[in-house]
Order: structure tokens, then C-alpha cells, then sequence
């Protein structure tokens, strides 16, 4: 190496990660969250409710309703959590919990009586926050863009990138956190038994504890006897009012789904805007000294970052250290299931990323359907390319990775054969044999 890529080297390592102390990483360029202007679902629906397309009206019920049909929300995937761990924290308790609906790339929140809250996916910018009033005269200009989100969603829970979080805590009788006894941020490796703390969850079969459906009168950790008698409620009807919701489940399908999208969208979303701030510093310094401009990783650290983000990104996908679920598997209550699997991306032989398998593990078929949603279409292209790259030798290689031995030989045979028929621009050696 050159003195002066040395040099260039030193330089953005001192540069390059770090923000100053009063600026997040992601407000700096090329990301400048605050400043950008979003290219995500609520984008559009602004437009639609500007033109005239879409009309909001009713009471709150109808308007949630209506506003899940618009973002293609469906009313199955309510999940209902009674904690006071939202900015409408004074209104919700277990009397009346907060109703949190999901796709694949937006998420709304629903206090009855207060604001909507919503988070929808840009593929640069990750999750882009919003407030809404079901119950204002003019519907059709009530979305604000809400950066107050971020001292959860990007600084206290969520470090260094905008992100999504779910929360395990037990609470009292109120709904208020007991923070004495532990609180989890959840992601798709976190133990059953550990979830769900301040939500409400029903299921035929949930395994034999978790810490839904319960609330305590004392600070002090559960028996364990305390988490098996809530663990499989087929309704919830002796423990709340669910007649003004949508629906009266809080389906455990929908919560394991909403759990394994928030890790992979954060490390989605992490991954990304790394790799385009040092591509943006690597230019940047390669100008200032005169070098060729590349768009390639050209200096060790840069190249580091890549690997790294790329090995991040593929551990995601492929569900690598996914918690097992319980002996005897998931069955939930509220239909979630069929709308999710219908809702699949299929290969020409009817194969999808959405088959669930919740028996032994959440999908069939290791391998995230995040992976065919725009958030990784539209990853940095080296970093994207990359990560396809390594993942074709995972599920092409006769001999297996052993990071990924995990995954069976019909199994990956099989995400190869959806990816090839789903993905568009795949990597040249994407269709080469062996």
C-alpha cells in the first residue's frame, strides 16, 4: 500500500464512523434524515388524500380502518400491548392497550381516543416516523413528520441509525413498567419465554410460559407457575374490552412475525446507510488527494465495514441463531397465519419465502421474505451485491458453509429456486452451475 493510501487510510478512520457529540450519524450526509424527503408509503397517501383519490371519514374506527386498507395493513396482524412504553403512554393501560398493525414495510399504532402513530419503511432513510388525529376536521393534511420518536427510536433503545424496537417488560396492574425486574429489546434470537411482557397475546399453543397476558401486584419476579397459567389464552375476554378494536385477538403468529421484520429492518437499515457514509468519505478523501474516485471498497477500513455489514445482513436473513419455539410449536388466535402465507411472493412453482413452518421454527424456509422487499432492492449496490454473492455460495456449495450448516439441502435448493424467479438484477454468477 502506498504512503499515500496510508495516509488516506488514517484519515478516515478518524473521520469516517464517528459523528460529533451533538449529531447523530444518521442526520450527517449522505443520510440527513431530518432534511431528506421520504419515498415511503405515507408519501404516496398523502398525494392520494391531496388529488382526491382517497377520502378519510368516519369516526376513529372507521378512519384506522379505512387508513389499514389504503397502506395494505391487514386488520389481522393487530397485536395489543397494554405497557405504558409509547408516547401516549398516559392513555393506554390494560384497560385499554395500544393496537400496533403491520405489512412488510409499515407499521401503525392506535390508541382509541388518541393518535396514530405510524413508522413506514424508507429504503435509505429506514423507518420514518408519523402522527396522525383520527379525529381532525381535515383528514386529508393531518400526517406529520414526528422526529420526537427518535429519542426512543434512534437514541435511547436504537443507537446510531433511525430503528424500530419492541419492548418485553412485566408492568403493574396499571400498565406502568416495573423496570426493577429487567426489560428486553426484542429481536428474533431473544428466548420465548422472555417476550411479550406488557402485551397481550392469545394462542391454542404458545409453549408452556412467556410473559404475555400478565400483570403484577408486586414488584418481584414471577413464579414461573405465574407465566404458565396466562401462556395459551384463547381470548382474552376476562382480561380486557376488545369490542373497540378491530379485532379481539392479539395473535402470537403476528407478534413472532412483527419481531423477526424489526430485527431484520434494523440491520437492514444499520447495514446500508454504514456502507453509504464510507463510500461518501472514501470518495470524498480520494478527491482531496487527488487518487482515482471509486465506487468500490478501496482502502482497508472501507473494505472491513463492507464485510462486516455484509455478514450481518446474510446471519439476518438466514435466520441464523433464530430462537427455537417451544415443544409442540405456535398455533395462534385471530387469523393472521393464511393472511401473512396469502400475502407470499411465489417462485413458478408456487413456492414462497412466507410458508410458515411453527412447529419447530418460524419459517419453512430459512431465509427472510424481506429480502424481495424494496429495503434490499434498494441497498447500497456493492453491499446488495455482495451479500447475493455470498449467498448463492451458501445455498449453491455441495459442501455448506458451516456457519449456515443449519440449513437443509432441499431447503436451500429451494430459496435458491424463489430468489431466481423473484429477485430482480441478480449478480452474473446467480445462474452459473456448479
Amino acid at each position: 500500500m502506498t504512503k499515500t493510501t496510508w495516509l488516506a487510510v488514517i484519515l478516515l478512520s478518524l473521520l469516517g464512523p464517528r459523528a460529533t457529540a451533538d449529531e447523530d450519524p444518521f442526520e450527517r450526509a449522505p443520510i440527513s434524515y431530518s432534511k431528506a424527503t421520504p419515498q415511503d408509503a405515507i408519501s404516496a397517501l398523502k398525494a392520494r388524500l391531496a388529488s382526491g383519490d382517497l377520502r378519510l371519514e368516519g369516526d376513529e374506527r372507521q378512519v384506522v380502518r379505512m387508513l389499514l386498507r389504503a397502506l395494505g395493513i391487514p386488520e389481522a396482524s393487530q397485536m395489543l400491548v397494554f405497557s405504558k412504553t409509547s408516547f401516549q403512554k398516559d392513555r393506554i393501560s390494560p384497560a385499554r392497550p395500544r393496537a400496533v398493525y403491520f405489512s412488510d414495510e409499515i407499521y401503525l399504532g392506535w390508541c382509541p381516543g388518541g393518535l396514530v402513530e405510524i413508522a413506514a419503511i424508507d429504503p435509505v432513510l429506514g423507518p420514518v416516523f408519523y402522527s396522525f388525529d383520527p379525529h381532525s376536521d381535515k383528514l386529508g393534511s393531518a400526517f406529520q413528520r414526528d422526529t420526537d420518536c427518535l429519542r426512543c427510536h434512534g437514541g435511547t433503545f436504537v443507537r446510531e441509525i433511525p430503528g424500530l424496537l419492541a419492548r418485553s417488560v412485566f408492568t403493574d396492574t396499571s400498565g406502568q413498567p416495573l423496570l426493577s425486574l429487567g426489560s428486553e429489546l426484542i429481536d428474533a434470537t431473544t428466548p420465548i419465554e422472555k417476550r411479550w411482557g406488557g402485551w397481550y397475546v392469545t394462542a391454542l399453543r404458545a409453549g408452556p410460559r412467556h410473559r404475555g397476558n400478565l400483570m403484577l401486584s408486586a414488584e418481584r419476579d414471577p413464579a414461573p407457575e405465574a407465566l404458565s397459567a396466562k401462556a395459551n389464552l384463547k381470548s382474552l375476554d376476562k382480561l380486557v374490552d376488545t369490542s373497540p378494536y378491530l379485532v379481539p385477538s392479539s395473535d402470537i403468529t403476528a407478534l413472532l412475525i412483527f419481531e423477526h421484520q424489526v430485527s431484520v429492518q434494523n440491520i437492514l437499515t444499520k447495514a446500508n446507510q454504514e456502507c453509504l457514509r464510507m463510500i461518501t468519505y472514501q470518495k470524498g478523501l480520494q478527491r482531496e488527494l487527488k487518487e482515482t474516485v471509486t465506487e468500490e471498497p478501496a482502502y482497508e477500513s472501507v473494505r472491513h465495514v463492507f464485510a462486516n455489514a455484509s455478514q450481518e445482513v446474510l446471519d439476518a436473513l438466514l435466520c441464523k441463531d433464530e430462537a427455537p419455539l417451544p415443544e409442540g410449536g405456535i398455533q395462534g388466535v385471530g387469523g393472521f397465519a393464511p393472511v401473512f402465507e396469502s400475502a407470499g411472493k411465489t417462485s413458478s412453482s408456487a413456492r414462497s419465502l412466507k410458508q410458515l413452518d411453527l412447529h419447530h421454527r418460524l419459517l419453512k424456509k430459512r431465509c427472510s421474505y424481506l429480502i424481495q422487499s424494496t429495503g434490499f432492492e434498494r441497498l447500497q449496490p456493492i453491499l446488495r451485491r455482495r451479500v447475493l454473492q455470498r449467498l448463492w455460495h451458501v445455498l449453491t456449495d455441495p459442501a455448506p458453509e458451516p456457519r449456515y450448516d443449519y440449513l437443509e439441502p432441499a431447503e436451500r435448493e429451494s430459496i435458491h429456486a424463489i430468489l431466481t424467479a423473484s429477485l430482480r438484477n441478480l449478480p452474473v454468477n446467480w445462474h452459473a452451475t456448479n
